[in-house]
């Protein structure tokens, strides 16, 4: 009896044990680039953040300027200043929409002429505002000050509600804009907003340094992972199925 070598079918070579289509592998050779992008771009956010608070804590941690030494340094952000002069009450801003452990209320920011001649938005911290029928009640020092405070610099563009010169006072904002405030004033003053440390004229001032920590970003980088992986296995798990079906098919087909 002469041997004969089986037949080569269909299915057989290198391929035979992953066959996932030509839709699958389109899908997949668009979508994983973009989940493991995503996730790459999530830790380097998480990076940046890191470096944020390191620059933060160097320059919390450092002695405060003289004012006439942080106008030189360009006032750069989270800088310690040291302030001595007064509140200017006639003309307050109400930052709206800010909570604190879920209540409802606003940041207080006055204008702070200092002895030097100088004018500053000072940030004295947040109030409760519970019923928006009752405006908000702070008080304002009358006399002169000895603050500490730093340099807080708002990520977008900034704007003010209701900005107009017949607003009365203390107006209500969703955005500070110190410059905006300063021409409309017709005074001289620095563009940034100052934050009040702990101190007799501040209110609650712990403010959240970033909207989003490192771990949060750290966080969302695995969801990326995560999603990149699955749909890595489905990938596998579909082109070794189908390879199967087709291999079925295959050795069951009439001859």
């Amino acid at each position: 009896m002469q041997y004969s070598p089986p037949s080569k079918t269909p299915g057989h070579g290198p391929w035979r044990r992953f066959r996932p289509g030509w839709a699958p592998s389109l899908l997949v050779a668009l979508l994983l680039p973009a989940l493991l992008g995503l996730g790459f771009w999530q830790l380097s956010r998480a990076e940046d953040k890191r470096a944020l608070l390191t620059q933060f804590e160097a320059r919390r941690q450092a002695e405060p300027l003289a004012l006439a030494e942080l106008a030189a340094a360009g006032a750069p952000a989270w800088q310690r200043v040291r302030l001595h002069g007064r509140f200017d009450a006639e003309h307050s801003l109400l930052l709206d929409n800010r909570t604190r452990a879920g209540r409802p209320g606003v940041e207080l920011l006055q204008p702070f002429r200092d002895d030097g001649g100088q004018w500053l938005l000072v940030n004295r911290g947040w109030l409760p505002w519970p019923d928006r029928r009752v405006p908000p009640v702070f008080a304002t020092p009358d006399e002169a000050l000895a603050l500490t405070a730093w340099v807080y610099r708002s990520p977008g563009n900034p704007f003010l509600l209701k900005h107009s010169a017949g607003d009365g006072w203390p107006r209500l904002v969703n955005r500070v804009d110190a410059a905006a405030l300063w021409h409309e004033l017709g005074r001289a003053g620095l563009p940034v907003e100052l934050r009040l440390e702990p101190g007799a004229a501040a209110y609650a001032v712990d403010w959240p340094l970033l909207a989003m920590a490192p771990e949060k970003h750290l966080g969302y980088a695995l969801q990326w992972f995560a999603l990149a992986a699955a749909l890595l296995a489905l990938f596998v798990y579909l082109g070794i199925h189908s390879a199967r079906e087709t291999s079925h098919a295959v050795t069951h087909r009439p001859d």
